[in-house]
């Protein structure tokens, strides 16, 4: 009896929940109250939303329906998927004209650099780099830009770069930098729809010191990025940094004939006179301390300039020796306490910004006198 009683029971509840649907009334069977049905939840639980604005979520057989929604007006229909218009093609020299950029004085001289940069500069044993063109004029320059390797030129990137603008050349990791030892840039410039300067075209190549990608003070400030980065110059107003004339192959086999030939002749003697070369002192506190830990800014500001005089010290017998001491650009602040040093202190040795296009604006250089 108790299990025809379960079958029965189940075949109700079977019933509602087919016949059952959203905005149907129903009416309470197990307690008073009823309401309107307003969602599902699984196959036994519906939502029905009584007289006081509340859904109450009540089992499926515990309802009956007492009046049905025909019109299942609260079902919204799907939305119709609208097909975009066709997209018309534009010639290529009218998108040309449409990206235009507004040129800027002084940008008549050809500034043309490469810059290199870490895509995380606190992974640069591991990690990948960029590199970019930097188009620092207001001419176009249709450019092929390659690497040597085993005496032959492969090129990497060719493509128009746009007039103040830089590009994303390409991306490469440590095992690829050996083979970007010895790159060149061969670019044509020009201007679009206007009367303009007529520039030669350039053909230069750049030797990349790729020992400097393992040094972190190695990149450095500069104009163009928020980053630190290499920038090698290839053209500074219209004159190119190293032309690239003639192959290294038939230099070298020049070079070695002459050298035989020259061995055969007798040689003077010539005492070499030394020339001091510049030295280096990076200032930057990571490079002089492994932990800044427990160091307030002015401990730090402090250890720094007692480097400064320890290497003015040591070097204060050498007569013309110029020193360069990297401090970075910075808030200023340890470049005005080596400034005052200087004043006060060493009044009798010369100093001067460094070279821009070495250290851009964060180095001193200084002269033993």
């Amino acid at each position: 009896m108790k299990c025809l009683n379960a079958n029965f029971q189940l075949s109700i509840f079977n019933y509602q929940f087919l016949k059952m649907k959203v905005g149907d009334k129903v009416r309470f069977l197990s307690s008073i109250g009823g309401g309107i049905v307003r969602s599902f939840q699984g196959k036994d639980i519906v939502l029905v939303e009584e007289e006081d604005g509340f859904e109450t979520p009540v089992l499926i057989r515990e309802c009956v329906v007492i009046e049905e929604n025909d019109t299942q007006t609260r079902h919204t229909p799907p939305p119709t998927r609208v097909q975009p218009e066709p997209v018309p093609v534009i010639e290529m020299k009218k998108v040309q004209e449409q990206s235009l950029v507004k040129e800027l004085p002084g940008g008549d001289r050809l500034n043309v650099y490469i810059a290199y940069l870490p895509e995380d500069i606190k992974d640069i044993v591991k990690g990948n780099y960029e590199a970019y063109l930097i188009n620092d004029s207001n001419y176009f320059l249709l450019f092929n830009y390659m690497s040597r390797e085993n005496n032959a030129w492969q090129s990497l990137y060719n493509g128009l770069i746009e007039p103040n603008t830089k590009m994303f050349l390409h991306e490469f990791s440590k095992e690829n930098l050996n083979s970007l030892e010895h790159v060149c840039i061969q670019f044509v410039a020009y201007k679009q729809d206007k009367p303009y300067t007529l520039k030669n075209s350039y053909s230069v190549e750049i030797r990349v010191d790729t020992v400097k990608f393992y040094k972190i003070h190695c990149f450095r400030e500069n104009d163009f990025f928020e980053d630190d980065a290499i920038v090698y110059p290839v053209v500074i107003n219209d004159v190119p940094e190293r032309e690239y004339l003639v192959s290294s192959v038939e230099l070298q086999e020049s070079m070695m004939q002459k050298k035989k030939e020259d061995k055969r002749l007798p040689q003077p003697i010539e005492k070499k006179v030394r020339v001091n070369p510049v030295e280096e002192v990076d200032l930057h506190i990571n490079q002089l301390l492994d932990s800044t830990t427990g160091m307030s800014n002015a401990d730090i500001l402090e250890y720094q300039l007692t480097k400064f005089r320890e290497v003015l010290e040591k070097m204060k017998d050498r007569k013309g020796q110029k020193i360069v001491f990297i401090h970075g650009k910075g808030d200023g602040v340890l470049r005005n306490a080596i400034l005052t040093e200087l004043k006060t202190k060493y009044k009798n040795y010369p100093c001067q910004d460094a070279s821009f296009r070495e250290y851009g604006f964060g180095a001193t250089m200084v002269t033993i006198k």
